[in-house]
């Protein structure tokens, strides 16, 4: 087994058992009995419990930002850099669903540094935010009467609760919520003429038929 794979193991393993009885309740014996591992091995891989709840925090975080950044980086408009984030934020929750669930439920417990690593990471998505929406409120596209701060914290707002009762079996894929979601946003957010134009038009249908 290679490191990378027990180290996945340890990981799936610890999720599962801090989703089901809280990080304090979890011990590294339990976790690398759950894991098919060793003391030794969970901490040939983690220095530590704090560590591994850091990375499990981490990694969706560093998911969100990351694709982002991708949008920003490969789209022209705030239009559309906006509505792929919004999309790749949805998508997140199917991906790292028991991430989020113990991010909420046991963040308290992250460690100072872990946690100002964490705050940072989160900070630079919201400041990335803002940039798109001020951008958007620029160049004319987004409506200029919605304040900065609170359209983009309601768009956090609204997304972040997916956790509490998105199911991968439910009636509706994941795809197909993200790109609700988005259509939401964009049709509260775009002014009136942004919204009839052809090019975000066949964007947003081109998304909708990728789902």
């Amino acid at each position: 087994m290679t490191q990378r794979s027990t180290k996945k193991r340890i990981t799936e393993a610890a999720l599962h058992l801090f989703e089901e009885n809280g990080f304090h309740a979890v011990t590294v014996d339990k976790i690398a009995k759950a894991s098919g591992t060793s003391k030794g091995g969970f901490y040939h891989n983690f220095k530590s419990k704090d560590e591994l709840l850091y990375t499990i925090h981490d990694s969706f975080i560093t998911y969100v930002l990351d694709k982002a950044e991708e949008a920003y980086q490969t789209y022209n408009t705030p239009a559309e850099i906006l509505y792929e984030t919004v999309r790749s934020f949805v998508m997140m929750f199917d991906m790292y669903r028991p991430h989020v669930t113990v991010f909420y439920q046991e963040s308290l417990y992250l460690s100072a540094d872990y946690f100002q690593s964490i705050k940072h990471k989160r900070d630079r998505y919201k400041e990335m935010m803002f940039k798109v929406v001020q951008e958007g409120i620029d160049q004319g596209e987004f409506r200029p009467e919605l304040p900065v701060p609170i359209t983009s914290m309601g768009i956090f707002g609204m997304i972040n609760w997916t956790y509490k009762w998105y199911k991968s079996n439910g009636r509706y894929s994941i795809e197909e919520i993200a790109t609700i979601y988005a259509d939401f946003v964009m049709h509260s957010i775009l002014t009136k003429e942004a919204l009839e134009k052809q090019e975000y038009q066949r964007f947003f249908l081109k998304n909708q038929t990728k789902t």
